[in-house]
């Protein structure tokens, strides 16, 4: 079982650390940590990767996960879908899958927590994931014990993937640019690859 923090459209570092597990536990009792994937992903544009981030409400500190309620009133809902339709409207397999995408974001809903465990059903679904179990934790652990193995905070925006040894990076034909550009949002190889997605997954997989 692995412990690990729950991310907005998460990137295929995290897909490939989940991807034999028999149960999943997300972080369901933390504060929330700026400038992590917790409200933000990586999708690839005309002019390279592109950031796309989840304004929150800033209130108190230490706002605990599933309190953080996303600003609205910067209309990022509208800005992140314009953003995938630009950078991926001609990739092969967005006809199929960029309407339940679409409909995820424009739910109703002020909160993180909500948004991203939509977002990751979604994508397990496309994905053909069957993980077992995914449970929401009980309480906070600082150090959790054996067997749970603590992945909070590892996959990071600022962290290589390669010092984490469960992502291999496989080329896979993206819609811009030359050069392959590794462990993006798990939008990109779904839009790109659509049903070799999840073989190309299990080949990057070195957990």
């Amino acid at each position: 079982m692995v412990l690990i923090d729950l991310q907005y459209l998460p990137s295929l570092e995290f897909f490939c650390r989940i991807n034999r597990e028999n149960e999943i536990l997300l972080e369901g009792h933390e504060n929330f940590t700026k400038q992590t994937y917790r409200n933000r992903c990586y999708i690839l544009g005309a002019n390279g990767p592109l950031m796309l981030n989840i304004p929150i409400i800033r209130g108190r500190s230490n706002i605990p996960i599933r309190e953080v309620q996303v600003d609205d009133r910067e209309n990022w809902r509208a800005t992140h879908w314009r953003s995938i339709i630009s950078a991926y409207g001609n990739a092969p397999f967005f006809e199929y899958y960029g309407h339940y995408f679409k409909k995820e974001l424009e739910k109703q809903g002020s909160f993180l927590w909500d948004i991203n465990l939509r977002l990751l059903t979604l994508c397990l679904k496309l994905l053909e994931m069957d993980v077992p179990k995914i449970s929401i934790s009980d309480s906070y652990h600082k150090n959790p014990s054996k067997p749970l193995i603590d992945l909070r905070s590892v996959i990071h925006p600022k962290k290589s993937p390669e010092g984490n040894s469960f992502y291999r990076p496989v080329p896979y034909i993206q819609v811009f640019g030359k050069d392959f550009v590794p462990n993006l949002s798990i939008i990109d190889l779904l839009f790109c690859q659509g049903p070799d997605a999840r073989r190309i997954l299990n080949d990057s997989d070195v957990s």
